[in-house]
């Protein structure tokens, strides 16, 4: 089984502080300068990206997986997403 925390394919793209459209924005500038099987872990605290992010990845046609958070991590709420850089078209 491979650990995802050494996976050279998975990117951590940090959007905490940011507010709606610039996640989506930054993600979808990631995924475009991405090879083909390139995972990004989406951190996210602007309330607006647990709904943007995912329609952003459907909309472009790349899987997505919300990861659990643990409340008692932080005082912030935060959100997770995996989106997967797949084939265009």
């Amino acid at each position: 089984m491979t650990d995802r925390a050494a996976d050279p394919a998975l990117r951590t793209l940090d959007t905490r502080g940011l507010r709606c459209p610039l996640p989506v924005i930054r993600l979808e500038t990631a995924l475009r300068h991405a090879p083909v099987g390139t995972v990004f872990r989406v951190i996210a605290d602007d309330p607006i990206a647990r709904l943007d992010i995912p329609n952003a990845a459907q909309r472009l046609g790349y899987p997505w997986r919300a990861l659990p958070q643990n409340p008692a991590d932080g005082a912030r709420e935060e959100c997770v997403f995996e989106v997967t850089r797949g084939e265009d078209g």
